[in-house]
């Protein structure tokens, strides 16, 4: 019976748009509302800014992931074609290329070029996708999923800010949204840690870390420039 082994490389696409549009979400709309309500600004004022900075913070999010996965996707896709004109052009070329590349990784010749002409016969492209280009399906790019991981994942970490200005009242408001964000930093960080198998402890810390630097920086140029906006 075969062995099923279950590895973190499959969830590397989506968990990176999805950990960095939570913790964008979380960090920067908590930050912006301490900054806004220590400039002594309204309770409207505070939330307008809260509902706009995730509004536009989820679709600034979608929209970059998409341009930038689709490059990516771009170059994966003129590689491969490429790859396919060659492989129709020069097979024994590319035959004999794909010997190597086994040859290389440690087996023999005769064992490598018998694999390379199995592996041919069967998928010439997949297998100098894989094994030249590095291209596989696990990790093809794909920027509309990326894009919607991003904008979602950064609407959900920007509500429970939104939230608290929404239903605190004005004198609990900057510790409320500080104690509870940096304490759900900490989850977000532990949480993807685990997901992609790193330490939880490390993760956690280098997330909070940050957005306590945010929110005290933005806490600061509220104070500075206090007005009522």
């Amino acid at each position: 019976m075969p062995h099923a082994e279950k590895h973190h490389t499959g969830r590397v696409n989506w968990l990176r748009a999805a950990v960095l549009g939570a913790n964008d979400g979380l960090i920067s709309t908590a930050s912006l509302v301490v900054g806004v309500a220590s400039a002594q600004s309204s309770d409207q004022a505070v939330l307008l800014a809260a509902l706009a900075g995730m509004v536009a913070g989820a679709l600034s999010m979608a929209a970059g992931e998409y341009v930038s996965v689709s490059s990516q996707a771009d170059t994966e896709r003129a590689d491969l074609a490429k790859e396919k004109k060659e492989l129709a052009t020069n097979p024994k070329a590319e035959r004999a290329e794909l010997a190597g590349i086994y040859a290389a990784r440690g087996l023999p010749e005769p064992l490598a070029s018998e694999v390379a002409d199995h592996l041919m016969a069967h998928d010439a492209l997949g297998a100098h996708a894989r094994d030249e280009l590095g291209i596989t399906e696990v990790s093809r790019a794909r920027p509309l999923q990326a894009a919607m991981a991003s904008a979602a994942s950064f609407a959900a970490g920007a509500f429970p800010p939104l939230f608290a200005a929404l239903a605190v009242p004005r004198s609990f408001l900057m510790p409320a949204i500080a104690g509870s964000s940096l304490l759900l930093l900490a989850i977000l960080g532990a949480s993807a840690a685990r997901l992609g198998g790193a330490p939880m402890t490390k993760g956690a810390a280098r997330v909070t870390f940050w957005g306590a630097v945010a929110m005290g920086a933005t806490a600061l140029v509220g104070r500075l420039f206090g007005t009522s906006v």
